[in-house]
């Protein structure tokens, strides 16, 4: 028998959201990852972007646990001396409430040029409207 590997053009791709509401971050991020990089596929080929799109709603809702809203820091380095820029996950929430998750899920992916094509199928809101009716989401069970 031979092995069938998917081809980039026969991939059938399909739209989720989720409602990040309640949800524990790390959580949700991690079964997001699996469905951007195509894991829940049975045509699944690891170096093939064979995922779907996955659209995120209502994420500065997202609940974390323990003290991480003061303990947990995201890092910026501007490009010049003395350029590093430090903030808390409290801080980010109120700045950009999407950084959160789209930071937690890029982390979950992996790090070659296939990673960053993965990452471009997540789309995260912070309110609960998204503009992405068109292509008939379907809700994912997280």
């Amino acid at each position: 028998m031979r092995t069938l590997s998917a081809k980039a053009e026969e991939v059938n791709r399909r739209w989720f959201v989720v409602d990040a509401q309640g949800k524990t971050l790390g959580r949700i991020a991690t079964q997001i990852a699996a469905v951007l990089r195509g894991k829940t596929k049975p045509e699944y080929t690891p170096h093939v972007d064979t995922g779907d799109f996955v659209i995120v709603i209502n994420a500065e809702k997202v609940k974390v646990t323990g003290q991480k809203l003061d303990h947990t820091f995201y890092h910026r380095h501007l490009g010049r001396p003395g350029g590093m820029l430090e903030f808390t996950y409290r801080s980010a929430l109120e700045k950009r409430p999407t950084l959160a998750i789209e930071h937690a899920v890029k982390g979950m992916l992996p790090k070659n040029p296939l990673g960053r094509k993965m990452a471009t199928k997540l789309k995260v809101y912070a309110g609960a409207a998204h503009p992405h009716a068109a292509q008939k989401p379907e809700t994912l069970a997280v």
